[in-house]
């Protein structure tokens, strides 16, 4: 995720000499480190007392603990301490002059270039000495802590994530995971980001030849042929029938849903091993909605949240009938936050995300975000006999209102023209992430379950 600086980092474009001469005086360690571009944000859970390292990372020996909660934490910012090496070169005026105007320069341009990148840190940590997020049976980590409640932290030892020699994500192991298996991903735009982040995240380690993208409309298949498993992606945007269910030709303005039909989207959706659901913008276009319940004559006025109910309920009797726990695993992801509004985090103001280059800090709830939509997912999901696992990224992104695509995004496929990037409080997107960006955390936390899953398996 690039970023525009602001107006104090252009300040700094002109003042290389005086700053270079700040540093001599007694800013080493802080040169030192901005030369290393450690500017991410960490998730650290909120139960720990230490860090341990900045991405959340599982290796094949590492189990998730009883009674921790990945989902619980806050985001840090990270800092290293300098190695001997650079210790040395305190002692040496001459040369760290030079080193340091050179290095106020590269400070300044990276400013420039927005490299701003963050990771979510769990809240329980004093220090970057984080253990392995390791989630139990019963999804609650001990010592109370929660893998949703944390902070964005600076971080750049991790980033970009997608790299082939030292990506994170332990991308084989995962692959083994999903050998002979297919993931699918199901929802609206917000869900195909977070299936390009996966693909994005694991096809690095895959040689050319051995994987294939395919479009199938309302399907898209990403296939690591080696281990015969597949990651997918399927359109469907209120998860029930819908007039907008064709995957790029849908209706945004006059919609219609089929409060009790589901048959021809879970067709599709049997026999997957890892379902991922997600279903919540296109919900909250209007207070109300049109939609049929039983005869597709009787189009009514639906309240939203009665509609999403009924939907949300249709859609459980699913689950209960056609998924089995045995060899099945389902995920609900709750609603992904928009910043449209950036009085909500400064008064005063009256514009968007555009120009935000920095998490929230401290408490923040936005008003795009339903409490009773999530009362609505919590008590569906809680009557279910089988179990659902409920993915809370709400609050974690309810921060990044710096994360989204802005006017660096596409609209109907299409790049921003120049003229529509001049006017961000109209072409702005405030609902969409950018890649790097928040999605890779929703894909690390969903690969934390995972990976107990498996570990439980191979012991049984």
């Amino acid at each position: 995720m690039k970023t525009q600086p602001s107006p104090d980092h252009r300040i700094l474009f002109f003042l290389p000499i005086a700053l270079a001469s700040l540093l001599i005086l007694g800013s080493l360690r802080v040169v030192l480190d901005l030369r290393n571009g450690q500017n991410y944000f960490l998730w650290q859970l909120r139960s720990s007392e230490r860090f341990v390292r900045p991405p959340i990372r599982v290796s094949d020996d590492e189990v998730i603990e009883d009674g921790c909660n990945v989902f619980d934490g806050k985001w840090l910012s990270m800092k290293t301490q300098p190695s001997p090496d650079r210790r040395i070169l305190f002692f040496l005026p001459i040369a760290l002059a030079s080193l340091l105007i050179l290095g106020s320069l590269r400070v300044v341009l990276d400013l420039r270039n927005g490299q701003n990148y963050f990771l979510w840190q769990l809240r329980s940590s004093e220090r970057f000495v984080r253990p392995p997020i390791r989630v139990s049976d019963d999804e609650v980590i001990e010592d109370g802590c929660n893998v949703f409640d944390g902070k964005w932290v600076w971080d750049n030892l991790s980033y970009p994530l997608y790299a082939e020699d030292s990506c994170p994500f332990l991308v084989k192991q995962f692959l083994e995971m999903l050998r002979d298996k297919r993931l699918m991903f199901v929802g609206d735009s917000i869900q195909r980001g977070m299936f390009e982040s996966m693909v994005c995240l694991v096809q690095s380690v895959i040689p050319d030849g051995k994987k294939s993208l395919q479009r199938i409309p309302p399907r898209k298949i990403f296939i690591a042929e080696e281990y015969n498993a597949s990651i997918e992606y399927y359109w469907a945007p209120f998860l029930i029938e819908s007039i907008s269910d064709h995957a790029t030709n849908h209706t945004v303005h006059k919609r219609l849903v089929k409060l009790d039909s589901i048959a021809k989207h879970s067709e599709q959706w049997k026999g997957v091993d890892i379902l991922v659901f997600e279903s919540y913008v296109w919900w909250m276009y209007k207070p109300s909605i049109n939609a049929t319940y039983g005869s597709l004559q009787d189009i009514q006025e639906y309240n939203v949240t009665t509609a999403y109910r009924l939907a949300l309920e249709t859609w459980a009797k699913w689950i209960e009938s056609s998924i089995n726990s045995q060899d099945q695993k389902v995920f609900f992801m709750t609603m992904s936050p928009t910043h449209l509004w950036n009085w909500e985090w400064k008064a005063g103001t009256d514009g968007n995300c555009f120009n935000e280059t920095h998490p929230i800090q401290g408490p923040y709830w936005g008003t795009g975000s339903s409490l009773d939509i999530m009362g609505i997912v919590e008590d569906v999901l809680g009557k279910l006999k089988k179990k659902v696992r409920l993915l809370n990224i709400t609050q974690l992104s309810e921060f990044r209102k710096d994360g989204h695509t802005s006017v660096y995004g596409e609209r109907k496929g299409k790049l921003l023209t120049r003229e529509q990037r001049s006017d961000p409080k109209t072409y702005a997107d405030c609902i969409h992430w950018c890649l790097p960006g928040v999605p890779d955390t929703w894909n690390e936390i969903l690969y934390a379950h995972l990976l107990q899953d498996y570990r439980q398996r191979k012991q049984t």
